[in-house]
């Protein structure tokens, strides 16, 4: 049964309120202010708050404004009861997180039909968040172990090498270990780091307020930022003669560390799925309005059934390449593209050459 909080200081109003939802199998909740309100919704979290505008101590707004800025009671679906619904008042109820407006004096069919809607559209998207959940925990649960074992083994390993044979191994080869150990430690913090914003990145779809405040940031230079990580990569891999930089300058209406991670990811594929002395293309173009990065190499390449799981995040080819990779990093990649307003694509010959482009806006489009 769903319990719905009724804020509203007239009683006799409320009590109305509440003797209808009752004879519809809903369970309420009482208050006569919002300061009381306030305290039974952070109490109680009820499915659904119906609540005046007009109050003393504290009114609907910042009620509303008071809920909103608490994780716990955040998503509650809201109402407003009001006998001003004037459009300057509902724009900044809505504006602060409204659901649903409610004018007064109301039929039984009119509170009913409202409440049913809300109910109805916070139960759609429980189903959809926990289908993303179960989707996420399926992904990270059949990868994350192996994905993360493989490098710690390797520490372990070696770990154990210089604890028994310390004292007859050379100087060198202690060395050669202990690079071996911080090549193994860098890729499991950088897998770690993967999942984490993996994670992040599919709850946030879907949650305007938290997508803001993931994506907020600029991009003042395009071709300083994605040339530095290019150059990085390049000498991390020993294959800066391989690497061939075409940019052009812009700025984006995303952080910097947004637009490096994309650049980062992309690069350290086409390096890590290609062969020393083949070529590495990094170029990027504006068309129409439209920042255009592009990584080309002439590695194995995906297959179009792989290129078609890329945002469902699969690991490819596991069992025949040696080197190891998750599908991760271009499932993230698709991820901060959708979620700047952008867009990825992938044309690939196997064998002979891929093409990585990723496409971003210059100018922010308003987010709803």
């Amino acid at each position: 049964m769903e319990t719905i909080l009724i804020i509203e200081d007239e009683r006799d109003i409320r009590d109305i309120i509440v003797e209808i939802l009752t004879e519809a199998d809903y369970q309420t909740l009482e208050a006569e202010n919002g300061a009381v309100g306030v305290k039974l919704a952070t109490k109680h979290r009820p499915d659904l708050i119906i609540c005046d505008v007009m109050m003393p101590e504290l009114d609907g707004y910042g009620v509303l404004q008071e809920l909103r800025q608490n994780p716990n009671t955040q998503t509650i679906p809201f109402i407003f009861l009001t006998a001003k619904a004037e459009k300057r008042q509902v724009r900044q109820g809505m504006e602060l997180g409204a659901d649903d407006y409610l004018p007064k004096p109301f039929t039984i069919a009119e509170l009913l039909g409202t409440v049913t809607a809300r109910l109805e559209k916070k139960a759609t998207v429980d189903r959809v968040s926990e289908k993303k959940l179960d989707e996420l925990r399926h992904n990270l649960t059949r990868s994350l172990p192996h994905e993360l074992l493989t490098p710690l083994n390797g520490i372990f390993g070696y770990a154990a090498f210089l604890q028994e044979d310390a004292d007859s191994l050379e100087i060198e080869e202690i060395r050669e270990m202990a690079e071996s150990i911080g090549h193994s430690a860098k890729r499991l913090h950088h897998l770690i780091q993967n999942f984490l914003l993996y994670a992040q990145l599919e709850l946030v779809k879907g949650d305007s307020e938290r997508m803001r405040t993931l994506l907020n940031g600029e991009t003042a230079s395009t071709e300083t930022v994605v040339s530095a990580v290019a150059m990085e990569k390049a000498k991390q891999f020993d294959r800066v003669d391989d690497l061939t930089l075409e940019l052009c300058d812009a700025s984006l209406p995303m952080s910097e560390n947004w637009t490096a991670k994309i650049a980062d990811e992309l690069i350290d594929n086409a390096f890590k799925f290609s062969s020393p002395q083949t070529p590495v293309l990094v170029r990027s173009d504006i068309e129409d309005d439209r920042f255009v990065l592009l990584v080309v190499d002439r590695g194995r390449g995906l297959q179009p059934s792989q290129i078609q799981q890329v945002g469902a995040y699969e690991q490819f080819e596991r069992k025949i390449y040696e080197q190891q990779g998750s599908g991760l990093g271009l499932a993230i990649v698709k991820r901060l593209a959708e979620l700047n307003w952008g867009n990825l694509t992938i044309e690939s010959v196997p064998n002979q050459q891929t093409t990585v482009r990723v496409e971003l806006p210059t100018v922010s489009p308003e987010r709803s």
